[in-house]
């Protein structure tokens, strides 16, 4: 069997997913067969949508639950104070302005468990993540993305 896929992330990250895993399997799998028992006493299943409906959700609530058990169980917590404080590594927050003159862009970089763009939180599998991953402050840095190559300035590392 192939080696498991580690997941990089934060304490912050790891307690999160922690919490989440206690809401899906103490809170939401009830909620499911509740719905599921209350569906089959409609009678006849072969025509029953609420019953079709509530497995298909059992179905995805029970990826997720797999799915965050496995992160959880490769988690790899990441420890900042072993490396260079100029250097970029997953658990850091990166400003860097795109050459020649972009406004500044600040990012921190997270495993891909706890991503999220929307709050400046990016995977440390995008490909601006992996352009910036080892790299320290000041350095000018030029790396690939789906929309073409990319020149930025590392402003700071904190």
């Amino acid at each position: 069997m192939a080696q498991d896929k580690m997941y990089p992330m934060t304490e912050e990250g790891k307690e999160k997913l922690e919490k989440e895993l206690e809401d899906l399997k103490m809170v939401q799998r009830p909620k499911v067969i509740d719905r599921i028992k209350i569906a089959r006493s409609y009678g006849d299943l072969s025509e029953n949508s609420e019953y079709e409906s509530a497995k298909d959700e059992q179905s995805m609530l029970e990826t997720r639950i797999s799915t965050v058990e496995r992160m959880l169980q490769y988690a790899q917590i990441i420890d900042n104070d072993s490396t260079d404080k100029d250097e970029i590594t997953v658990g850091k927050k990166v400003t860097f302005k795109e050459l020649p003159d972009e406004e500044p862009e600040e990012y921190t970089i997270v495993g891909a468990a706890e991503a999220d763009p929307m709050s400046g939180k990016i995977s440390n599998d995008s490909p601006i993540a992996k352009g910036l991953l080892g790299h320290r402050n000041g350095e000018e840095v030029t790396f690939s993305t789906p929309g073409g190559d990319m020149s930025v300035k590392i402003l700071a590392v904190e």
